[in-house]
């Protein structure tokens, strides 16, 4: 079934529509937040930009999910879904409106980035409350639908909240005040998200009653003991924990990618330019999300044709070879199109990985398996932005960079085609 079909199809449920809904607004105004970080931390006039705020900047808005991530659903299976929906944009609003204050009267950088934090961890809660809850406003023949289409309608509405925000940011002035109102704008648009949830029934998301559910404390401690399960029933599925280690190399290949095109563009490209910068460095990520959304098209009939594994080497070989290709003339006209080709082939990958796992791992791991990949996806992110900040010059231009993600994008694609090999031969056997 194609993309709009099935979006077509689950919009048909009211309850599903106004989830829908919550989900949409409240990620357009994440975009604007996303958009107004990334301009404070990246790209303001006032601010030198080196590898190592990059990295402190991407930890910021990476590191809540996966710190967070394995520990919410204990909280998530015990309070109100609906009421953490309502309750959540109030809390990430008054935070939001914090934030903005700080900006604007100068506070130091960390006691900013300690107020941004809290933001992304109540959002945490909020997005795996809305991930929570879509099976009981969605009939089970529907399910995989809307797991299909809420996610990636997610993400191109984040995309265009980054845009509102660029646009706004043209209105408000690109110094601290105007990046206080770009903020104070993101926080009334949560609460805007709030306002859509209580249009439902406090009762209608769950969690049912569970009498023989551990105490909240207990559930933590196995949290962990849980995730260290999990790791090894992965190991024994390994074209599973293939794919996601595929998605691991893409994502800290990528995060390289992302600060080498960061500290390029704000240095060698523009001479400093903070506009110039950030124009830049928007289309770069509006080619990129435009090659998200181009992989959920494509690889569907790909993996048809092709299969998974064949599709998911293709893609890294691909993404390898035109990204080295693309930046390494170091011209400004590379970026945005090398921004494409990681897009669509990082997505393809995810996409793969996603479905991998859900058809290989037993539905007793899959909650633990999830965890670990939301941990992995997250972390080798900021794990690259890291290693960028210790090896970038001052003004991005790195040949050193442009080596290991060409490089290691054929690599990791022989390293996933030799384990998925291996494990096939093994079960032929």
């Amino acid at each position: 079934m194609s993309f709009v079909a099935d979006l077509r199809v689950v919009l048909q449920g009211r309850d599903f529509r106004r989830l829908f809904g919550t989900r949409l607004v409240s990620q357009f105004s994440d975009g604007i937040f996303q958009f107004g970080v990334t301009n404070f931390a990246f790209f303001s006039p006032e601010k030198q930009t080196t590898a190592l705020a990059v990295a402190a900047g991407l930890a910021v808005l990476f590191l809540p999910y996966s710190v967070l991530g394995p520990f919410v659903g204990v909280f998530i299976d015990r309070w109100s879904r609906r009421q953490i929906l309502v309750i959540a944009p109030f809390v990430r609003g008054g935070l939001l409106l914090v934030a903005a204050a700080l900006v604007a009267s100068d506070a130091p950088d960390p006691v900013f980035y300690a107020a941004a934090l809290g933001v992304l961890g109540v959002n945490r809660f909020f997005l795996a409350a809305l991930g929570a809850s879509l099976p009981h406003v969605v009939p089970s023949d529907r399910l995989m639908a809307a797991n299909a289409v809420t996610p990636t309608c997610g993400t191109v509405v984040t995309f265009v909240g980054a845009g509102v925000g660029f646009l706004l940011r043209e209105v408000f002035g690109d110094g601290d005040r105007g990046i206080g109102l770009l903020l104070a704008v993101s926080g009334v648009m949560f609460g805007l998200s709030a306002l859509v949830a209580r249009t439902m029934d406090r009762a209608l998301l769950g969690p049912s009653y569970d009498p023989h559910q551990p105490q909240a404390r207990e559930a933590l401690r196995n949290v962990v003991v849980g995730l260290v399960d999990g790791a090894r029933h992965l190991a024994r599925h390994r074209e599973a924990a293939a794919t996601m280690g595929a998605m691991a190399a893409h994502r800290f290949l990528y995060g390289m990618a992302t600060a080498l095109g960061i500290i390029l563009y704000r240095y060698y490209f523009t001479d400093g330019d903070s506009d110039a910068a950030l124009r830049g460095i928007g289309l770069v990520v509006a080619a990129s999300g435009f090659g998200y959304f181009l992989a959920v098209i494509i690889t569907p009939y790909a993996t048809e044709r092709f299969g998974i594994g064949p599709w998911v080497v293709i893609a890294l070989s691909s993404a390898g070879v035109l990204a080295g290709a693309l930046v390494l003339p170091f011209q400004t006209w590379g970026l945005p199109v090398a921004g494409f080709v990681l897009g669509v082939a990082g997505q393809s990958v995810k996409i793969c990985a996603d479905t991998t796992v859900q058809r290989d791992v037993e539905d007793a791991y899959l909650g633990r398996a999830f965890s670990l990949y939301d941990m992995l996806f997250n972390g080798m992110y900021v794990l690259a932005a890291a290693l960028s900040a210790a090896i970038l010059p001052p003004n991005g231009k790195s040949y050193a960079a442009v080596v290991i993600i060409t490089v290691g994008y054929p690599l990791a694609a022989l390293a996933y085609r030799m384990v998925t090999t291996s494990a096939s031969r093994s079960q032929a056997v």
